[in-house]
């Protein structure tokens, strides 16, 4: 390879030679230029790549393979004269031939860059938040078979055990908002990873929403400040405020992080006071006030930073910083009043929700007569088919539970009478999506119910009659799969 060129003025240089290199559709090496063997290396073609940057090789080969353009990837070549890593730019062409069938052979093209001298760390950072992201996705689909396990045992409670006293059904009653809310903000995970934004609110009342949240956090303001020999009183003052167009769990995110900062702002107890009061200028007004440590100026004007905590290592940094991200999505503003010694008083103002228009009443719709159904329910995590089961056999459904693709199918091989395929998504060895392709040639009449906790469950379902959001409520998959076996396919 001849040397690069002098820097260009933007500060990037580019190697006079093509880098070309085929791999075939099964993922082998075929063949690589001149070029690409100076730069990468006789022994392989990612011989001297590190070993994440070899997997995203090998992810972007298989993806291009399948018929898809993957493009503008860079790769850092370790090289024994350079003390940096080389940066690479290479596109992954598929090359679709008549006889290639479902998979194709693969083009990779591209060229050496010299970077400025921060460039190969951003870089690096780049592939780890990448990396990262992928991680929080695969936490956050574990995190909701728990909270689905969660969410069903509790309905299982309150169906089972009708005579419970009162105080303990609005325990279970909290269990739920709360395993709810937790799955509303894995939701909310998975949409800050795909770059998607909250798009559906409602009219909200804030006054109702601080009860709500009262009752959500008296662990943290009540029970645990007593435990330990601390005296934490909390005072009300919620007065009718105009509605806000928002969304609940969202916004009962904000009021718990700050209920829970104020508590830990007075270790040695205090008044924790939460009022609400209308504004005809400014509209909604929320007050969370504690009695602390209360903050310096200097701290003041910092809290709202990402990563920036007072805390240790006990905070991450990010409460209030996501807390502030909400309120300005709601159209809203956080006021913070504090002096060291004096407490801190956080002032939430929201502008009132539009006044709704009236609707003219809707039609009657025709009651539909619900009937039991043979249901075979496919996944892979035994307590969450467990629970499902469960709960299906409450609403009088006779249920069969298969705990992979490939069993499901050999029970709908040997057994024509059910009534109804509810499957998982994400599932080892066959996803819920190439078990529905599978079941739909085979069993062309048999509606498929496709439960999952993804944020995009709705794409690629082409071959699935519906679907439902994970954790779900007995009565939201009721409602689906009575739609589902009391129509004509």
């Amino acid at each position: 390879m001849t040397d690069p060129p002098e820097a260009a003025p933007s500060g990037l240089l580019v190697a006079p030679e093509l880098l070309v290199a085929t791999v075939a559709a099964t993922g082998e090496a075929v063949f690589a230029n001149d070029a690409w063997t100076a730069v990468f290396g006789g022994d392989g073609l990612w011989a001297r790549l590190s070993e994440e940057d070899r997997r995203f090789a090998a992810d972007y080969a298989a993806e291009a393979a399948t018929g898809s353009l993957v493009a503008h990837q860079v790769f850092l070549v370790e090289r024994e004269e350079r003390p940096e890593p080389l940066p690479v730019l290479l596109h992954f062409l598929p090359v679709r031939l008549p006889e290639s069938g479902g998979r194709c052979p693969v083009l990779v093209a591209g060229e050496v860059l010299q970077e400025p001298a921060t460039w190969a760390a951003e870089q690096t950072r780049r592939r780890r938040m990448e990396m990262l992201g992928q991680m929080a996705m695969g936490i956050a689909h574990d995190f909701n078979n728990l909270l689905t396990a969660i969410l069903g045992h509790a309905e299982l409670l309150r169906t089972t055990l009708s005579s419970l006293p009162e105080e303990a059904q609005q325990q279970l009653r909290t269990l739920e908002r709360a395993a709810g809310d937790g799955a509303a903000l894995v939701r909310k995970i998975q949409q800050f990873i795909r770059h998607d934004r909250q798009e559906r609110f409602e009219p909200v009342d804030a006054a109702a929403l601080i009860d709500e949240v009262v009752t959500l956090t008296r662990p943290y303001w009540y029970n645990e400040p007593r435990r330990q020999g601390i005296t934490l009183h909390l005072d009300t003052d919620l007065r009718p405020v105009p509605l806000i167009q928002g969304a609940p769990t969202e916004l009962r995110e904000v009021l718990v992080n700050l209920i829970l900062n104020a508590v830990q702002a007075m270790p040695a107890g205090g008044t924790l006071t939460l009022r609400t009061r209308p504004d005809p200028v400014r509209g909604c007004i929320v007050e969370v006030q504690d009695t602390g440590m209360g903050m310096t100026e200097t701290i003041r004007a910092r809290i709202f930073e990402p990563l920036f905590t007072t805390k240790g290592e006990r905070g991450t940094g990010m409460g209030l910083a996501v807390s502030h991200g909400i309120v300005q999505e709601h159209g809203g503003v956080i006021e913070v009043e504090s002096r060291p010694g004096r407490g801190s008083l956080f002032r939430l103002v929201f502008p009132p929700a539009a006044p709704a228009r009236e609707a003219a009443p809707a039609p009657d719709a025709p009651a539909t007569k619900r009937r039991p159904a043979r249901i075979l329910v496919v996944d892979d995590e035994p307590m969450v088919r467990s629970v499902t089961a469960r709960l299906l056999r409450l609403k009088g459904h006779t249920v069969e539970e298969a705990d992979r693709g490939s069993e499901a199918l050999i029970r709908l091989a040997t057994d024509d009478a059910f009534d109804l395929l509810v499957t998982d998504l994400s599932m080892p060895g066959m996803s819920g999506r190439e078990l529905a392709v599978l079941v739909r040639d085979r069993h062309p009449h048999l509606p498929i119910l496709l439960v999952t906790g993804d944020t995009d469950a709705e794409a690629g379902t082409a071959e699935v009659d519906g679907v439902v959001k994970k954790p779900f409520k007995l009565d939201t998959l009721e409602e689906a799969i009575q739609q589902l076996i009391g129509r004509d396919r």
